[in-house]
């Protein structure tokens, strides 16, 4: 199955982090890493102050389900040291996870697609790198998403 995560950080060595992360993520059973896109600096989105993130995507080979999948990340996440205190505000490593295959699965703490993928830039362009006719299911493809923000921010 492929699945792609967004990779995020905005403290530390941030491009440090997200290399750690992919490595660590590679190295897990049921797990391959098949592609990294570009890492892009960006504004912080949300409503705390904070300094820029370093963000990409990751696409990889799985076998592990969705919700296996969700945890691995945040085991990852709790290994790099990210301590979740305050929504949206800064992070060492952000994990989310983008896409599994074209499933679709709305539970608590999981809902897959990621449910603001579909509106945020910074993880639609890296995931457009790596696959721009990967489907968001109920949305459209990766890069009529990118393109729908690009014509919303020319209005």
């Amino acid at each position: 199955m492929l699945a792609y995560v967004g990779l995020g950080a905005n403290l530390g060595d941030r491009g440090g982090s997200i290399r750690r992360a992919v490595k660590l993520l590679g190295a897990a059973d049921g797990v391959e890493v098949l592609s990294l896109s570009t890492l892009r600096e960006t504004e912080p989105w949300g409503p705390v102050e904070q300094p820029p993130y370093l963000n990409g995507a990751v696409e990889l080979e799985t076998a592990l389900g969705p919700r296996a999948l969700l945890e691995l990340l945040l085991d990852v996440e709790r290994r790099l040291g990210r301590v979740r205190t305050e929504r949206w505000g800064p992070r060492t490593i952000d994990l989310d996870l983008l896409l599994h295959g074209d499933g679709v699965v709305e539970e608590p703490g999981l809902t897959l697609p990621h449910p603001r993928l579909h509106e945020r830039r910074f993880a639609l362009e890296p995931l457009a790198e790596l696959a721009p006719d990967a489907v968001v299911p109920g949305r459209g493809t990766v890069s009529a998403l990118l393109a729908a923000l690009d014509e919303d921010e020319r209005r």
